[in-house]
């Protein structure tokens, strides 16, 4: 064989090991790298019909926020996200089977927390009479928030108004009355605990875990329900709705919000509060943005408040949190705004660079937003998921594949640094 042959041969060898070798580094960094002890993951599940988010705190201890199921609009709506995986199960069964093969323990089905921020079909599950009931014995139907719990125990429910559920009037409809069936079966049935969120507190969700080990650099600060906002000092709060006109106050103004605190990362959700006022309003408490981003003050990550819709993230509000990165739960082409995303990129509001992810496209906001305005958003359509590094210094932003169940990482962004 001749000595030209041979070195042919050699550079094949070469190129096919390299070439080997490069296709085991894509395949690793396609998996999404699963929690450890000290990390912190805040996961947006995407379903393309519902808001939810999965945590995971530093020692383990897991909560959810929100899990909606709405839209029964056509498939070839243009201005709805399709059914994400797909549409062969409801929303609620999608985000159980996503945070099933995230838990830090996957041999126990169980969740530390649940935090409902409000009372909408899209955070805790829209009911009509074809969902099917619950096997477990509760008359009930499965949408949301009461399928998830179909196949993963909460050891505590917290929403904004248990047990009453009368304010700031009394709170009925389908799926209303299909949640406080839930709640009246599950308290007379099973050990879930359930609590009204209390404002002001750091005590109501805690690391369960392992607390002493976090327990001078980890904080869930709840920080508004109902109108009424933590000062800042002490467990203090303030109420800034009207007694004496219930009837105006809208459900989404009640939202529980919350900030979680892990060393200099701090990460803000205010479920749908909204802030945007017309010119020379006089009902300034209507505003519940303004003292929320007062007291929430600056953070890494904020999800936007209701979508980032046109009445939500004012400027003000903006002003406050000053995030280096913006989540969005899109679900509707209403949610990409153009308004609200030229203030969110405003460096007149604030300076620095900043990062908006949107889990959702739908068709015609590309038509409507144009190439200019898309290249402000880090990504295209998937789960968004927040990776902080023990100690919580830096933090990593990954985009999960929600077109199937093997949840393979399509971008990686950062590491970017606490201030």
């Amino acid at each position: 064989m001749s000595n030209a042959i041979l070195e042919s041969m050699k550079t094949n060898t070469f190129l096919i090991l390299i070439a080997f070798f490069l296709l085991q580094s894509v395949h690793g960094q396609t998996k999404y790298p699963m929690w450890k002890e000290g990390e912190m993951e805040i996961h947006h599940i995407n379903t393309g019909r519902c808001e939810s988010v999965f945590y995971i705190f530093p020692d383990g201890t897991t909560m959810i926020g929100d899990a909606g199921a709405s839209g029964t609009e056509a498939k070839s709506d243009p201005r709805i996200p399709p059914h994400l995986p797909d549409d062969s199960r409801q929303p609620g069964e999608w985000i159980a089977r996503y945070i099933l093969m995230h838990l830090p323990s996957p041999d126990k089905k169980e969740i530390d927390y649940f935090l409902l921020t409000h009372f909408h079909g899209d955070h805790m599950g829209q009911v009509s009479d074809d969902m099917p009931k619950t096997k477990k014995g509760g008359d009930y139907l499965l949408s949301g928030l009461t399928e998830v719990a179909e196949y993963i125990q909460f050891k505590k429910l917290v929403d904004r108004d248990f047990p009453s559920y009368n304010y700031p009037i009394p709170l009925g409809g389908k799926t209303m009355d299909n949640y406080k069936s839930f709640v009246k079966w599950t308290t007379q049935n099973t050990n879930m605990k359930i609590e009204r969120f209390v404002p002001g507190s750091n005590e109501q969700f805690v690391l369960v875990k392992n607390p002493g080990k976090y327990a001078k650099v980890f904080e869930v600060r709840n920080l508004v329900a109902n109108g009424e906002v933590w000062t800042g000092v002490g467990n203090q709060t303030k109420k800034f709705f009207p007694e004496t006109d219930r009837q105006s106050i809208n459900e989404n103004k009640c939202c529980s919000g919350i900030r979680i605190s892990y060393g200099k990362f701090d990460y803000f959700n205010g479920g749908d509060i909204s802030g945007k006022l017309p010119f020379n309003s006089k009902e300034q408490w209507r505003d519940i943005e303004r003292p929320v981003g007062e007291v929430a003050g600056p953070v890494e990550v904020c999800k936007a408040n209701h979508h980032a819709f046109v009445d939500a993230m004012s400027d003000y509000f903006i002003s406050c949190v000053q995030p280096q990165v913006f989540v969005i739960n899109v679900c509707h082409v209403s949610h990409i705004n153009l308004e609200t995303l030229k203030d969110m990129t405003n460096k007149g509001i604030y300076p620095g660079d900043r990062d908006i992810f949107a889990t959702n496209f739908p068709e015609i906001s590309r038509q409507y937003l144009g190439e200019q305005n898309i290249q402000r958003y880090k990504n295209g359509d998937g789960h968004v998921v927040i990776k902080v590094e023990p100690g919580g210094n830096r933090y990593h932003v990954y985009l999960l594949d929600a077109t199937n169940e093997s949840f393979s990482v399509k971008a990686v962004y950062g590491p970017y640094t606490c201030r």
